[in-house]
């Protein structure tokens, strides 16, 4: 696995931030993140999950969620970070509540930013769709569908030049020697959002936890498949985040009205602030 470690550069105050990326991002995606909270005396560690950006792509390889922690752990292992404040963002959300689950004598703080994984989209009315399926879609994604998807659900319809940089990312990825590999790396995570929601588990999260919901995010994952009368059942992440937070025994919901899915991105410094205030609350 490939991983940014940045050493803080304001007085350090002790504290390790792990920052999980989502399906269609990478750790340099949380680049502004790391340099703000590196500033503020943290520690900053970012892994590109296997199979994803930097890290490497193993042909055939079982991809679960409970793989990735355990990956995770093993890298955390690795780099002698001991109890950590884990931020996890779209299906890194997802990833870090399993995290966090499995192991949460490692975290003192768990934080998801527009995460995934809080309904259950098959239950909602979403149907089934085998790897095969997702594999034909894959092969059909580019950059033009890339921006087009992301500005419809993560940006609310407003696109800024800052944004090509990310787009320019995965695309990079797809159109590179390893897109094969690639695109059977991102149907396998797709049929994992789909198979491996961990709405039912909310209730067993022992650590605190804070969602970060930017409000005008549209995602509900694969919404798009279902019949017109059971797609207005399937919750997008703002929606499914209500219920959530209710379930979890100590949560709280922060919402940012005006932004998207991934207000890192979005808005750098006032989602810094925010995230800061989270860890320290």
């Amino acid at each position: 696995m490939a991983y940014l470690d940045l050493a803080p550069t304001g007085r350090a105050n002790g504290t390790t931030v792990v920052l999980l990326h989502g399906k269609n991002f990478c750790a340099a995606t949380w680049d502004e993140t790391a340099r703000g909270l590196t500033g503020a005396g943290f520690r900053v560690i970012a892994p590109d999950q296997i199979g994803f950006c930097k890290s490497s792509k193993p042909k055939g390889y079982q991809y679960s969620f409970h793989t990735m922690a355990e990956l995770t752990r093993g890298l955390l292992d690795g780099a002698k970070a001991g109890k950590v404040v884990l931020v996890g963002h779209s299906t890194g959300g997802i990833l870090a509540t399993r995290f966090a689950l499995l192991h949460p004598e490692r975290v003192s703080k768990l934080v998801l930013v527009n995460p995934l994984g809080l309904n259950d989209t098959l239950a909602e009315g979403v149907p089934y769709t085998d790897l095969g399926k997702l594999r034909l879609e894959e092969a059909k994604t580019d950059a033009v569908s890339i921006k087009a998807y992301q500005l419809r659900n993560y940006y609310h319809g407003a696109w800024r030049p800052a944004y090509d940089r990310w787009v320019e990312m995965l695309a990079g990825q797809y159109a590179s020697a390893d897109g094969d590999v690639v695109r059977d790396a991102q149907a396998r995570l797709s049929d994992m959002i789909q198979t491996q929601p961990v709405a039912a588990e909310l209730s067993r999260l022992a650590v605190p936890v804070t969602l970060i919901i930017g409000e005008r995010d549209l995602t509900a994952f694969r919404a798009n498949s279902a019949s017109p009368e059971r797609k207005a059942q399937v919750r997008t992440v703002p929606q499914a985040a209500g219920t959530a937070v209710k379930q979890i025994p100590n949560g709280q919901l922060i919402r940012l009205d005006d932004l998207g899915h991934a207000p890192q991105v979005e808005a750098p410094d006032r989602f810094l602030t925010v995230l800061k205030s989270a860890i320290a609350s």
